[in-house]
């Protein structure tokens, strides 16, 4: 029996209808067993018992979830028309603008900015059918990958309260774990789709740089060449389901691909054939012994549903993460607040601060560098795809830890950046703008989640949807809860 069924035959089968994914919901209006206002009920209750235990809410908007719920429902029951969401509910990442509702962002000098357009994913979802939730929570202007932050404190992790969720999207992956409803949007500039999906024990999905627009507006515009738009979900076939709605072309952002809007096959096929590169390491991480285990078995599940695995150290520079990524995070990260004054950020974490005075010391010179290092990194991506299908690496290097740090400074005995440094699979994939996602493979010796990522060409969703619906299939994981451990 593997770690993940183990845990799946101790877990009690949900019975609320907040824990359904957005596929059963759809199925269950159709067949008229219940109805959105039931939903929106449910994931209320759950937000409030989840945001209680660990601290995922920022502005909760549960009246207007009511009054849609309700305007859905007599949709429904009088025929009319409804959008392929219709009902189902869905958590927005405090970084993403919803119209009339505050954007803190993490963000103490974001106090009393409420924004009057919704941001182009939330605009689609809506006009899906989806029914907002809620913002939910994240660190200071996403700068870091854990979700705590001056406005909203410590975010927790549902699988153990005295863990971090991860972030910058922790709130909305600790929202999917918990059961408070299907599909979270999440942002991702160096991980924090992944990174918290990861800890939570629950899918995430980043997808390739510019299919999911931006606009109008971001809370603060971070990350600029390096953020993506994503869905975290508990299954493969929902976030799908999520991409196909939020995946567009939009001129307001200038990333935003125009490309023709697209179906996603969710569904469990044979991998027969399918050359996947396996690496543990890049040939220079350090790696926790729980996640190498952990992977090492993840990659004989792909081999058993037909895929072909090689190990692959891709050639990246040993210093990429001082000299292509800092450059190029802290920079714009810096920018982004450029017209703040000192007096402005004084309410700021100290380790913000930090960050944006590090990014000022950089030159022009260092930031156009850096990006000539990065197109060395994405050649060497393009190197491996015309040998290679898609890449799988552990996600994070470590599991959660404690809640309330910034990271770890030692993986293996090994001494790591504290920011970065053991989350080294991650902000490649956003340095070169592939498209990534992370599912659960497993649990470390105190029954935290460990996620395995997989990463295929640019555009090449399909790719990766193919392979986490496989190894979904042959290791589910979606009626695993955080009460099984």
């Amino acid at each position: 029996m593997t770690a993940l069924s183990a845990h799946a035959a101790a877990a009690d089968a949900p019975s609320d209808l907040a824990r359904l994914s957005a596929v059963e919901l759809l199925a269950g209006y159709r067949r008229k067993r219940f109805t959105p206002v039931d939903v929106v009920e449910d994931v209320i209750a759950a937000l409030d018992a989840t945001n209680a235990r660990c601290n995922v809410v920022v502005t909760g908007m549960y009246e207007q979830a009511r009054a849609d719920a309700k305007r859905i429902t007599a949709a429904m029951q009088a025929g009319e028309p409804c959008g392929p969401l219709a009902g189902v509910p869905v958590t927005i990442k405090d970084l993403v603008f919803v119209a009339g509702v505050p954007a803190h962002a993490g963000s103490p000098m974001n106090k009393g900015f409420v924004p009057e357009a919704d941001g182009a994913v939330v605009s689609a979802l809506k006009s899906a059918g989806a029914i907002i939730t809620c913002k939910t929570t994240t660190c200071e202007s996403g700068y870091k990958l854990t979700a705590d932050s001056p406005v909203t404190g410590l975010t927790r992790n549902p699988w153990n309260p005295a863990h971090t969720s991860g972030g910058s999207s922790g709130g909305a992956a600790a929202a999917v774990a918990a059961g408070c409803g299907p599909i979270a949007i999440g942002t991702d500039g160096v991980g924090s789709i992944r990174v918290p999906s990861s800890f939570c024990g629950v899918f995430g999905l980043k997808p390739t740089f510019g299919l999911v627009p931006r606009s109008p507006g971001f809370a603060p515009p971070s990350w600029a060449s390096l953020a993506h738009t994503g869905p975290i979900t508990r299954t493969v076939a929902d976030a799908a389901l999520a991409l196909e709605t939020i995946a567009m072309h939009d001129l307001r952002d200038a990333a935003s691909l125009a490309v023709a809007q697209r179906r996603f096959d969710a569904s469990p096929r044979p991998l027969t054939g399918l050359r996947i590169a396996a690496s543990v390491d890049f040939g220079y991480a350090a790696v926790s012994p729980d996640v190498r285990a952990s992977f090492s078995k993840a990659l004989a599940v792909l081999e058993s549903c037909g895929a072909r695995i090689a190990a692959d150290q891709i050639a990246l520079d040993r210093e990429i993460l001082e000299r292509t990524l800092k450059p190029i995070a802290f920079v714009e990260q810096a920018a982004a607040v450029a017209h703040k004054t000192g007096d402005e950020l004084s309410s700021s974490e100290a380790d913000y601060r930090d960050v944006v005075a590090a990014g000022r010391r950089y030159s022009g010179v260092d930031y156009i560098e850096a990006g000539y290092r990065r197109t060395q990194a994405r050649a060497a991506f393009v190197n491996l795809f015309e040998r290679f299908d898609a890449l799988v690496t552990p996600t994070v290097a470590v599991t959660a830890f404690g809640a309330g740090q910034l990271g770890v400074a030692m993986v293996d005995g090994r001494p790591v950046d504290p920011h970065l440094g053991w989350s080294p699979f991650s902000w490649p994939m956003n340095l070169a703008g592939l498209p990534a996602a992370t599912v659960p493979c497993g649990f470390d010796s105190q029954g935290l989640p460990i996620g395995l990522q997989i990463v295929a060409p640019w555009l090449d969703e399909p790719t990766i949807f193919k392979i986490a619906a496989a190894f979904e299939e042959a290791q589910p994981w979606a009626g695993i809860w955080p009460e099984a451990k």
